[in-house]
């Protein structure tokens, strides 16, 4: 008599640790988001740091919390992810009361180290869990809905993020990422148990063995490096487009709502295009997606184009300014460009996790955006600096020129998809040809 392995089947059917994981998550994007869109802002308008200083500040903070998680989560799988996911959501919620109570150049770098890394912990913790909670064959339909409800979260805190700027201020903000962060270590408190213990109680060295495994696999840090360019670009929603935005359309543009398009287009069409794309690779959708951003980048310079046609108004799109309009139109193209990437740039990280180090393999996934925050950040403060400088620093003469090329910010980026687009369809052309190899040896 022969033991089968059970057939496993797609379906919509998950373990209730996936959903509670799914749902805090939910609350965390809201809380991150909430204030990571207006990071730049608070930075420079609220605690004081120029153009420059703030893109430094905000991209250290962004890409450590992208850069932290390959060893929080590796210490995530000793620890078992309930008491992980505890820890961090505490650590949230202190670090972002604190960027509400204390904002000032003494203390705000402390609160976002806490926040940096409560947030490791959640990236690699809730990630590991859906890698851990599904199989091959319901994957890229878990990671569809995790990414669907990342962006319901990520829309939700945009979204209160405009009324809160004006009327209580940009500090609010903090008040209300800690509340959602709070909420969250009561449901996990309450809610969330796992039966997949492997890899709890593991040594150091076993911890570290896993690293150096994860670390010097070649085809994954290659493609980690590719992808960066798109997610410099997807930085540019928080680094470049709110003061870009603002300094070209006034103080009243609701630059949140704006940037609550790519969440909004990702929710719509996420479940569309994967289930277009289930028998297609997970490096052939993300070429399609790669290819897209560089023409997303592009339509976000056309402002200037738009405004000659049209004047300051554009009637066909509720008479907002030509700027916003074409920001909005690309930041559209952006949000499509990511449903074909990072849902199966997750799936395709999770198939290489061995059972008990999905934690440590998720984070590693992650790496991409610590390059992309890094240097998208840094690239735009210098980028703002030179071409839309903030209006405060400026007098009434050059204010008449100072913003006449600003959009060739948008050209520096298009051009950065281009390169990285290019790079992936090598890169997969390269990756089929060896395994084609194997396959016939």
């Amino acid at each position: 008599m022969t033991n089968k392995e059970p057939v496993q089947k797609e379906g919509w059917n998950f373990p209730k640790a996936f959903w509670v994981a799914n749902s805090v998550e939910l609350l965390e994007r809201a809380a991150y988001y909430g204030m990571f869109v207006v990071i730049t802002l608070y930075l420079s308008d609220v605690v004081g740091f120029t153009d420059i200083e703030a893109g430094w500040i905000a991209g250290i903070f962004s890409g450590g919390l992208y850069f932290l998680p390959t060893f929080s989560g590796a210490y995530a799988d000793k620890i078992g992810f309930r008491k992980a996911i505890i820890l961090a959501f505490s650590l949230l919620t202190v670090g972002y009361f604190a960027l509400g109570i204390a904002p000032y150049k003494s203390t705000v770098i402390a609160a976002l180290l806490i926040v940096m890394l409560g947030g490791s912990f959640i990236k690699s913790v809730i990630t590991g869990t859906v890698a851990k909670e599904t199989n091959k064959a319901n994957r890229a339909r878990a990671f569809s809905i995790f990414y669907a409800i990342v962006n319901i979260g990520a829309f939700l805190g945009k979204t209160v993020v405009y009324p809160l700027r004006m009327e209580l201020g940009l500090v609010s903000i903090n008040f209300f990422s800690a509340a959602m962060t709070g909420l969250a270590v009561i449901v996990v408190f309450f809610f969330y148990k796992s039966s997949h213990k492997q890899g709890e109680g593991k040594s150091l060295h076993e911890l570290l063995q896993g690293l150096w495994r994860v670390v010097s696999n070649l085809r994954l840090v290659i493609l980690i490096i590719i992808i960066t360019g798109f997610w410099i670009i997807q930085h540019q929603l928080y680094a470049s487009m709110p003061k870009y935005i603002i300094r070209m359309v006034g103080e009243h543009a609701a630059v949140s709502w704006i940037a609550n398009v790519n969440p909004l287009v990702v929710f719509i069409t996420v479940m569309f295009v994967t289930q277009m794309m289930r028998k297609k690779t997970a490096l052939s959708s993300m070429t399609v997606g790669m290819f897209i951003m560089p023409l997303s980048a592009f339509l976000m310079s056309l402002g200037p184009w738009l405004l000659s046609m049209s004047g300051n108004e554009v009637s066909w799109f509720f008479g907002l300014h030509p700027f916003a309009v074409m920001m909005i139109i690309g930041i559209a193209f952006q949000g499509f460009a990511e449903t074909f990437i990072s849902p199966r740039f997750l799936e395709y990280f999770s198939i290489q996790a061995p059972k008990g180090e999905e934690g440590l393999y998720m984070g590693f996934s992650h790496l991409h955006s610590f390059l992309a925050a890094i240097i998208g950040f840094v690239i735009s403060g210098y980028l703002l600096d030179a071409y839309c400088p903030d209006p405060k620093l400026l007098t009434e003469a050059e204010k008449l020129t100072a913003y006449d090329h600003s959009h060739y910010i948008w050209y520096i980026f298009a051009a950065i998809g281009l390169v990285s687009a290019i790079a992936l369809m090598i890169y997969g052309m390269v990756v089929r040809r060896i395994d084609s190899k194997k396959s016939i040896i």
